[in-house]
């Protein structure tokens, strides 16, 4: 393996300009998306259930109605995104899911939830792939998972922020001005949402071979060394995604197992989601609950503090020792911990110590790390094709909402919390198969996937690819080396300055 890179002085700069644009509008963005998804959960245990009578599985079809809108949204939106400037999309539906959000605190019916929840998903879809793609973009390989960790770990920042809002808000606001608690929370997170999501038309910088005019950070230089560092990284730059591109794409086999592999290492770690539940429904011996409102809302706090700093070390780790399936497969192992313990004690809970289904509620926080070194290694393995990242990044996340948006009901229905019936033991399944997908996917990257990209660097090495002129170049124009098929679109750009 090659030693990385030595950095110029210049390109330091300009990463340290990304990390304080791109990636703080994304990160700010994270975690109002995942306070502004976890607010119905803290909002059911605050007062929402009694007060619009939700005493069926009605929380898990708020759920599916926002993971359905959601999956039929993310694709399109991973296509508009190379079409439209992504400093004009991503903030706008920003701005939109905010109103959404704020509607929410004026709902008297499930049924006008449903209908909030669906404008929601479609709105939100956009944001979680959409970042994520920008960072290949932008990042090398050295620099990539560990931004996309810290970025995925604004999600439990979210989280945590969540709990800690409603639990503050319930001491504060509840009542005041004849408004529920459970409503102010949707009131604030509406505001915070609608004035974080007008930052992004200036902070966002769009694509390195097309950068956002109104972002007056970025400057034409610093276009032209973000270039280079693709091309140094024999990565092409971004394209916009074409039929043609589109039919490439999923003429292989990436488009299939990487959705598959992503969606079981998110459904593996669900139960997680439900520790709220878990709290509420324990009870002290004379029958009243154990934890009061605001603690209900504030223990899984604690996990999403683990859940932070895990995901930032298991995405320093992939960078330092370069390597992502090795992580994977030691978040699953560490997965069937919590899904074996807790699968006991569903069954047998009098005989069970009851510490050791908290403990595995605490456990399973360890392993919400995945989904960084999965698009990194993404990045790794297709370097060529930005339309393929694009699109099976979306493809991924539509069909983990799309399995998501039902199985939760069946598997982790509200009505069974805490004792449910298939919820670990099929998360134990899940980290079984995700296990294996991983080493096959290994064991398919050297032996097949590797010598192909080695093979396309040497081409460019030996002068496939011809310098024109001082910022621009001739692009690739021949059968395509690295495994894709002919094509006559640009593969990769050179600069004389690189």
């Amino acid at each position: 393996m090659a030693p990385p890179h030595k950095r110029s002085p210049e390109e330091k700069a300009l990463v340290r300009r990304l990390d304080v644009f791109l990636m703080t509008f994304g990160c700010i963005s994270q975690v109002i998306k995942y306070l502004d998804q976890q607010n119905i959960n803290n909002a059911y245990v605050s007062g929402m259930k009694e007060d619009l009578h939700l005493y069926g599985d009605e929380l898990n079809y708020f759920t599916t109605t926002f993971n359905v809108a959601y999956c039929l949204m993310l694709v399109p939106s991973q296509i508009i995104m190379t079409w439209v400037r992504p400093s004009w999309w991503l903030p706008g539906l920003e701005i939109g899911w905010g109103i959404m959000t704020g509607l929410m605190a004026m709902v008297t019916s499930a049924k006008q939830v449903y209908i909030i929840r669906v404008f929601l998903g479609l709105c939100e879809s956009s944001a979680w792939p959409g970042m994520m793609t920008l960072f290949m973009h932008w990042y090398t390989p050295t620099e990539l998972a560990k931004r996309m960790g810290f970025y995925h770990s604004c999600q439990a920042l979210g989280n945590m922020l969540s709990g800690a809002l409603q639990a503050a808000i319930m001491s504060t606001l509840d009542g005041h001005s004849g408004i529920e608690g459970w409503r102010w929370l949707f009131i604030i997170n509406c505001i915070i949402t609608i004035v974080a999501g007008t930052l992004g038309f200036v902070m966002l910088p769009d694509y390195p071979n097309k950068p956002n005019p109104w972002a007056f950070w970025f400057n034409k230089r610093h276009g032209e060394l973000a270039i280079a560092r693709l091309v140094r990284h024999k990565r092409a730059e971004p394209r916009r995604v074409t039929l043609a591109s589109a039919k490439r794409t999923f003429s292989g086999w990436l488009p299939y197992f990487i959705p598959v592999l992503y969606a079981g290492t998110v459904l593996a770690t669900y139960g997680y989601v439900y520790f709220g539940l878990f709290l509420d429904e324990q009870k002290r011996p004379d029958g009243s609950p154990r934890w009061t409102v605001e603690e209900v809302n504030i223990i899984p706090t604690g996990g999403s503090a683990i859940n932070v700093v895990f995901v930032w070390i298991w995405a320093l780790l992939s960078d330092w020792i370069r390597s992502r399936w090795t992580l994977i497969v030691a978040q699953g192992l560490i997965g069937l911990v919590p899904c074996i313990t807790m699968s006991i004690w569903t069954r047998h809970p009098r005989s069970t110590p009851l510490a050791a289904a908290y403990a595995s509620y605490f456990i399973n926080y360890l392993c919400l790390g995945t989904a960084p070194l999965i698009f990194a290694w993404l990045s790794d393995l297709i370097p060529q094709d930005p339309e393929a990242r694009s699109l099976i990044v979306g493809v991924s996340v539509a069909f983990y909402y799309a399995i998501s948006s039902w199985s939760q009901v069946l598997v982790w229905p509200a009505s069974q919390a805490p004792y449910y019936k298939y919820g670990w033991e099929s998360a134990l399944a899940l980290w079984i198969m995700c296990i294996a997908m991983t080493c096959v996917l290994r064991f398919v990257d050297v032996r097949y996937l590797r010598p192909k990209r080695e093979e396309f660097a040497a081409a460019i090495r030996a002068g496939e690819v011809q310098v024109a002129g001082q910022n621009a170049a001739k692009v690739l124009d021949k059968e395509e080396i690295g495994g894709m098929s002919k094509s006559r679109e640009p593969s990769i750009r050179r600069l004389s300055s690189d």
